[in-house]
């Protein structure tokens, strides 16, 4: 049998995902969290589902712990999340998250970057530290807190493979 092309990929694909989102932030609430909401949104508006919302303060046991809670809920195949991707000494989402992955997918947070650099931010794309990969059969991408960040990530990235990304972590395992 011959290898299928991405074409026959994304037509093999599920259409309907369901997610599970953590904003990272001490200062949001449910009221004030534009970000997570908008991921929502988006995901939402592409026949997804959320099954889990969650915002958890920039502390690394925390993040692991909320990451590990979601991995666990029944029917869950991409974990969203947003904020705590910076540089700055409290930003630890990267340094929660990486250490969970069981394969990185580098080519997100390449193409985060550039995109950002491209049609938004110029060079300060350089200091952010979007990233993605997988654990426990899920994928996981995390963006930084921004709308702008959010938007752009979703639009241009996570909406339009969100499906092929989970039928090929899924597809030995049938």
């Amino acid at each position: 049998m011959g290898e299928m092309s991405i074409f026959a990929h994304k037509q093999a694909s599920p259409t309907s995902i369901c997610c599970g989102i953590i904003t990272v932030s001490d200062t949001r609430t449910t009221e004030t969290d534009r970000s997570g909401h908008l991921m929502m949104d988006l995901l939402k508006g592409y026949g997804h589902s959320i099954n889990f919302y969650q915002i958890v303060k920039d502390d690394q046991h925390l993040i692991k712990e909320a990451i590990k809670k979601i991995a666990d809920i029944e029917g869950i195949k991409a974990i969203l999340i947003n904020g705590g991707t910076g540089i700055a000494a409290k930003d630890v989402t990267i340094e929660s998250v990486s250490s969970l992955f069981e394969k990185e997918v580098t080519g997100f947070g390449e193409l985060f970057r550039y995109l950002s650099y491209t049609e938004d931010i110029g060079p300060a794309a350089m200091l952010s530290r979007a990233t993605a990969g997988t654990y426990k059969n899920k994928i996981i991408f995390v963006t930084p807190g921004s709308t702008g960040a959010v938007r752009l990530a979703m639009e241009k990235l996570i909406l339009p493979e969100l499906g092929h990304i989970v039928y090929e972590i899924e597809k030995d395992r049938k």
